[in-house]
């Protein structure tokens, strides 16, 4: 099923069961934050026997709130990528079910030349293919600190062997 496919079974339904996605052991909201938090770390929409995460926009947070590796561009990448595992694994997919990503750097001149070497390794790592569809934008982040930020779109069968 493709992505607007799903989107039509999502007109005809009356209602579509949406769960927050989480990761606990790997990522919070900072301290400080207002609670409760005014986003979900991902959404899961059931659709039929076809399910959709929604992750959103996922950076070098630790599972206390804190912003990790500050100052190391690709330190800060490598934990993404993690986060966004550990946000997949606790719904059963993985980065082989991710159709699109977007990709958001502070310094975009400065940084996507690390940015596309540290994808590219982890992509393999996986062994992915096809690659995800995926934007690199520049962006003022969150916090001054982060300089990576990726949100991500999984879809997946609900009937498939774990």
């Amino acid at each position: 099923m493709t992505i607007t496919e799903a989107l039509e079974e999502v007109t005809k339904a009356e209602s579509i069961e949406k769960k927050p996605v989480t990761a606990l052991t790997a990522l919070n909201e900072a301290f400080h934050y207002a609670k409760p938090s005014s986003f979900s770390r991902g959404l899961r929409l059931d659709l039929g026997n076809t399910s959709i995460i929604l992750v959103s926009g996922t950076a070098s947070i630790g599972a206390n709130g804190e912003s990790l590796h500050i100052g190391d561009f690709r330190a800060q990448c490598r934990r993404t990528f993690q986060n966004i595992t550990d946000l997949l694994a606790s719904e059963g997919a993985t980065w082989h079910d991710i159709v699109r990503t977007s990709c958001y750097l502070r310094d975009i001149d400065r940084d996507y030349a690390a940015f596309n070497e540290e994808r590219t390794a982890f992509y393999a790592e996986q062994q992915l293919d096809p690659l995800p569809a995926s934007t690199g934008i520049q962006a003022k982040l969150c916090r001054p600190e982060l300089l990576v930020e990726i949100e991500a779109i999984a879809m997946f069968r609900n009937n498939r062997e774990q």
